[in-house]
């Protein structure tokens, strides 16, 4: 069962990473923010080189505010935390916890997400773990991430022709860029810096990434 609906016939959604580093009690204004700007599916908690505490605290602070308004809350990597914090799910990478591991430690309730890379071979793989939506990217250079390759939107084409499990694209996604992604078959867009650092605040940020998607499923 997942907490995270996606596109489908109805759409492609914006899924919301958080910058790696933040102060818990001031961002949450700022993803309150966003997220009472348009429409939002998911907010992953994505930080890196910090202790469980700090963890605990940054969830107490965010996930009321994405519970609130119906936006599920995911963990990066931390599937281990999802039920005692009472978080939607998580997220894991191929370098991170495996995906059955997740999947046995939240059980069967929560969303778990799993990043495929561009290997259709993973991405099934994936779905056989127990994923409820696979991640593939990155199609655009990314300031998050060290990029080696883009990959070519066919893949999203043929992930949405082939299977039922949703599909989400990551990598350098903007509202000027994330046509051909639309177009392709995505459910959901995972996006962080065009949202964070629009010059004119998180809120327009999310009303572009969502303007973009409605012209491009025009």
């Amino acid at each position: 069962m997942s907490a995270v609906d996606g596109g489908g016939p109805a759409g492609c959604r914006v899924y919301l990473i958080t910058p790696p580093a933040l102060d818990p009690l001031a961002f949450a204004d700022l993803l309150a923010a966003a997220l009472d700007a348009g429409d939002v599916a998911a907010v992953q908690l994505r930080l890196k080189d910090v202790d469980d505490d700090a963890w605990r605290r940054a969830i107490d602070a965010l996930r009321p505010v994405c519970q609130s308004r119906g936006v599920a809350f995911l963990l990066n990597d931390r599937a281990d935390l999802v039920r005692a914090t009472g978080c939607d799910g998580a997220h894991v990478g191929q370098d991170d916890m495996p995906a059955r591991d997740a999947r046995r430690l939240m059980g069967p309730d929560r969303t778990l997400g799993v990043t495929c890379k561009g290997s259709r071979d993973l991405a099934m793989q994936a779905g056989e773990d127990g994923a409820d939506y696979v991640a593939f990217g990155a199609f655009y250079p990314s300031s998050t991430k060290a990029v080696t390759g883009m990959l070519d939107p066919e893949i999203l084409v043929w992930w949405s022709e082939m299977m039922q499990l949703p599909s989400c694209a990551i990598g350098g996604i903007t509202a000027e860029n994330c046509a051909p992604l639309v177009r392709a078959g995505a459910d959901f867009l995972a996006v962080v810096g065009c949202v964070w650092n629009h010059p004119d605040g998180p809120a327009a940020g999310v009303r572009a990434l969502n303007a973009a998607i409605g012209a491009a499923e025009e």
